[in-house]
């Protein structure tokens, strides 16, 4: 995960509640392609976590491996970070979240990364329900050796060299809400406006938060004929869900013009307000929403917002009864109590 070093240049910026400025959740200079998505997704971490008044070593990034992978590189350099084996990201954040609970666990993958070797680490995180933000990178490709098409991959859509790709594609939206995830979301590397609400909602929500960002490849997947590329994404680009967060102190003032309010406490009081741009999607209805998104998926269009929300379901630790404290905070006798509470413990297995 190393990089190259950013100069630090604070002149007149801005500073949050903790008196810090952007500067101090950035990370280090980007060694991805010019015009990569992925750094248009590092440039909305930044801003998110700057404005959620968040120190950033109360953060924890973990990845795998890939470009996407590389994207933990480039923000909150003074955070916790750990670049995990290819796919078995979620392993290690589930381990990392039930030993310290009191972090914001980021995992940033791609879809080769999630959908591929990683598939059932995955799956398994969401059925955990593991508090932590999952941001998947979708490209459609594997970008590190040079543009194979991944599992997100569109059936039909082309590679650079003009093949068309045979196999149905894994949707990690429709697989995310299937298996009970409880908080997840479409977005586009393009759209910072939508994006940045989206992480910042996802970081507060206590449960497995989603965030399927369609980040193209300009390198590989960015010509005609992909369904991954800037020119079809910004053509079919749906959104459905407009999402404002509010700090828990923070007054709404969101004004719509259209359209039923639906706001959402998350757990610690802030909230999630929902607009609702069309009436027939339900963010609270699993069955629904996965009816809207095969509707306009046969229209070729690219759902994005906050697409479902559940805030009830408890998260992994909460239904391991997992103390609040981190573990190496407790004292020795509350980790090690000894054969007598293990004898009773086992009572309740016999």
């Amino acid at each position: 995960m190393t990089s190259i070093a950013k100069p630090r240049i604070e002149q007149h910026l801005l500073r949050n509640k903790l008196g810090l400025t952007v500067r101090d959740y950035e990370g280090g200079m980007s060694t991805l392609c010019a015009g990569c998505g992925h750094d248009s997704v590092t440039a909305a971490m930044v801003r998110a976590f700057y404005e959620l008044n968040l120190e950033p070593h109360t953060a924890a990034k973990i990845s795998g491996i890939g470009c996407s992978s590389k994207t933990t590189a480039y923000f909150l350099g003074q955070s916790h970070g750990v670049n995990a084996v290819h796919g078995r990201m979620p392993s290690v954040a589930t381990g990392a979240a039930a030993a310290n609970g009191q972090l914001h666990y980021i995992g940033v993958s791609g879809d080769g990364d999630s959908l591929s070797i990683g598939l059932g680490q995955f799956c398994h995180a969401i059925r955990r329900n593991v508090n932590m933000l999952y941001v998947l990178e979708n490209n459609g490709v594997y970008g590190l050796t040079k543009g194979q098409f991944s599992a997100a991959a569109d059936f039909g859509s082309k590679s650079k060299k003009g093949e068309p790709n045979p196999h149905t594609p894994i949707d990690p939206v429709k697989l995310a809400i299937t298996l009970g995830a409880t908080f997840v979301a479409r977005s586009f590397s393009g759209d910072k406006s939508q994006l940045v609400p989206l992480i910042k909602a996802a970081v507060m929500h206590k449960g497995f938060a989603l965030i399927d960002v369609i980040s193209p490849c300009v390198t590989f997947n960015d010509h005609v004929g992909s369904t991954k590329s800037y020119a079809h994404t910004f053509e079919y680009y749906h959104p459905a869900i407009h999402a404002d967060y509010i700090e828990p102190s923070a007054e709404i003032k969101a004004e719509y013009e259209k359209g039923a309010v639906m706001e959402v406490e998350l757990h610690d009081g802030s909230k999630i307000a929902l607009k609702k741009a069309d009436d027939d999607l339900n963010p609270r209805d699993r069955g629904d929403v996965l009816a809207y998104l095969s509707r306009h998926e046969a229209l070729n269009e690219v759902v994005t917002g906050l697409l479902f929300v559940d805030d009830e379901k408890l998260d992994m630790n909460g239904r391991n009864k997992l103390p609040d404290a981190p573990l190496n905070n407790l004292p020795y006798e509350k980790l090690t109590p000894g054969a007598a509470a293990l004898a009773e413990l086992q009572k309740d297995y016999c």
